[in-house]
């Protein structure tokens, strides 16, 4: 559950997650997107001016919808060569019927453009279209968007003005790309009631160019490839014919009113309602906008050439950016040490959301890397806490393993480097030390005599730990219990460079701790309790010996059998109560000792001399 393969699955659905690309990845991407997009700088543009029809206006001209004859007096009033867009549908006839007159001489006496309305809701609907040339051996209805009728201006505006474009900023219930409602793009092209129209941003640079046509390219593999209007330079579009919006620009804005003063040459003017209560405005990646800023900023999109680029290629790299960023994360935090995998992983981040940055402002290429940044941080997160847990357990298990025979001290260092307890062993010289009681026959016939079996178990146990405590506050390491004998090593698992001087000072103090304890217990009328003590260095086996699924930390060698085998001969020797080996004899560089005797142990062939301190630290 916590090993390097539950990582990988949920590397694996971070990356389903991005093929899939459900609302919650969308989201993901686009409110990246729209940072980005909110980062850009304000561009002032001088050639296209919002005219609002607004407070102001109603406060002048009366209530809306405003007798269009005031469209027309507005129109001719201001500079004769101005192109006039208008983003309201007049698909209904004014309530009096000379005000379309009024407001069809305004329009065709001036460059202007009206807008009609693409809708899935009829199956009817015409409106004036310029003729449109197809490259590239498919048919466009087949990538652009398409609805079954379109809303149109009524004949006598459509008959009198300059050009008609479609005004829509969604496409039909049939599918939408922008997904939240939020406008980021918009077809510059759509298929209604079996024809080919022009947005109005299209229809308007048409008209401000003076161009008679279009062509479009549309492949069988690309779908739209551009759209040109005339002899002007191709407009790069997705398959669909749509362009993504610049929203960065900054306008000249000023009430419909206020035209006719203004002074405007040479503009594009884009009319739109701006009362309160009596259009709403649209979401877009800066924030609220009425439709006709919508329109503005599409048009300017098209004039400057902006070029946002995303495309199908940029999303499949997405992907391998994604899975190979979140595999070098799971291998450096298994690999590496937890800080220097931390900085390795927060660096990849940066690198990532720098280079998405980058391709944004120098290229303008939307390049998603703001969720590989995420599922990065969150892979960093999930393989550390297995790396963590499972060191945790190991470091419970060396816990669990050495609180009983180790220092608190020891215990610490080997659970700072676990690989110290795999199964296995090495060659070491270490001091080896063997406790027991001698004459324990008379101390368990008196508890016996006594009754009191419980009794014999305490006081064991009390000597055990005693001489336990004073054997690990000298680094040493107990290896096991036997019986009421304690043996027990220096120099592992952890190195102990004075081992023998430790070793034989541990001996010494149990000497004198047997010694207080007989003083406690002599008023119980209990034979007192005496030791032998057998230590011995020399070099042997030390580390986990067993099978995989049960081992113990133990020793092996020559040493451990002839530390035995002293710690018996102490019974031999009149008030001689610890032996040491020749070995370790000439490696304690303090205190006197004396040769005790030569004898022969199993396995070597010559006697070997044994020694004992000639005076104890008291």
């Amino acid at each position: 559950m916590f090993s390097w393969k539950s990582v990988l699955v949920s590397i694996s659905l971070l990356v389903g997650l991005k093929i899939w690309s459900p609302y919650i990845v969308e989201n993901i991407q686009w409110s990246w997107f729209d940072t980005l997009h909110q980062q850009k700088g304000e561009f002032y543009v001088n050639d296209i001016v919002l005219v609002d029809i607004d407070e102001k206006t109603l406060e002048t001209l009366g209530q809306y919808p405003l007798p269009r004859g005031n469209y027309s007096q507005l129109m001719l009033d201001s500079h004769y060569s101005n192109t006039h867009v208008f983003s309201m549908v007049f698909s209904e006839p004014d309530r009096t019927p000379n005000e379309d007159l009024l407001f069809a001489e305004g329009l065709v006496n001036r460059l202007s453009i009206l807008s009609s309305a693409p809708s899935p809701q009829k199956d009817s609907g015409v409106a004036p279209f310029v003729g449109t040339s197809t490259l590239g051996g498919a048919e466009a209805k087949d990538f652009i968007w398409n609805y079954s009728g379109i809303v149109s201006p009524i004949p006598i505006l459509r008959d009198n003005t300059y050009g008609v474009g479609v005004s829509s900023s969604t496409p039909p219930i049939t599918g939408t790309p922008n997904f939240d409602g939020t406008i980021r793009s918009a077809p510059l092209l759509v298929y209604a009631n079996e024809q080919v129209y022009p947005s109005v941003a299209l229809e308007t640079l048409r008209a401000f160019f003076d161009q008679k046509s279009y062509q479009l390219k549309v492949t069988p593999e690309m779908g739209v490839e551009w759209v040109r209007m005339g002899r002007n330079p191709p407009i790069s579009t997705t398959p669909t014919g749509d362009v993504m919006i610049s929203y960065w620009n900054t306008f000249q804005r000023i009430s419909a009113v206020d035209l006719p003063e203004s002074g405007l040459n040479n503009k594009i003017l884009i009319w739109g309602l701006t009362a309160e209560g009596l259009n709403n405005p649209v979401s877009t990646p800066m924030g609220v906008m009425y439709p006709h800023e919508v329109q503005a900023n599409l048009i300017q999109t098209v004039l400057q050439d902006t070029r946002i680029q995303q495309s199908y290629y940029l999303e499949q790299l997405e992907i391998v950016l994604l899975l190979s960023s979140l595999l070098m994360i799971l291998l450096m935090v298994y690999k590496l040490s937890t800080v220097l995998a931390g900085i390795m992983s927060l660096t990849l981040v940066a690198l990532q959301l720098g280079g998405g940055y980058y391709l944004w402002t120098s290229q303008l290429v939307l390049f998603d890397t703001f969720f590989s940044s995420v599922s990065s941080l969150l892979i960093f997160g999930h393989a550390s806490f297995n790396k963590y847990y499972i060191t945790y357990q190991e470091k419970q298990q060396i816990k669990k393993q050495f609180q009983k025979y180790l220092s608190p001290d020891m215990v610490e260092e080997l659970q700072k480097d676990p690989s110290k307890l795999r199964l296995g062993g090495e060659r070491r010289e270490m001091t080896f030390m063997f406790m027991d009681i001698c004459g324990f026959t008379p101390i368990s016939e008196a508890f016996k005599n006594n009754d009191d079996p419980e009794g014999l178990v305490n006081l064991i146990n009390r000597f055990l730990d005693v001489q336990t405590k004073i054997i690990l506050n000298n680094s040493g390491t107990i290896d096991k219990y036997m019986g009421d004998c304690i043996m027990s090593f220096w120099n592992a698992p952890l190195n102990c460079p004075n081992h023998a001087e430790l070793a034989v000072k541990s001996a010494q103090e149990i000497l004198i701790a047997t010694k207080e304890l007989n003083e406690e217990l002599s008023p119980l009328n209990l034979p007192p309790i005496n030791v032998g003590i057998g230590i011995s260095t020399g070099e042997c086996i030390v580390g986990n010996m067993g099978s995989e699924l049960r081992f113990d930390y133990s020793v092996i060698g020559d040493a451990v059998n002839l530390g035995a085998r002293l710690e018996g001969q102490t019974r031999n020797y009149e008030g001689v109560d610890l032996l040491l080996s020749e070995e370790k004899y000439q490696q304690c560089t303090e205190g006197a000792f004396s040769e005790v005797d030569r004898i022969l142990v199993k396995g070597k062939s010559e006697k070997v001399r044994i020694f004992t301190p000639i005076h104890r630290t008291t």
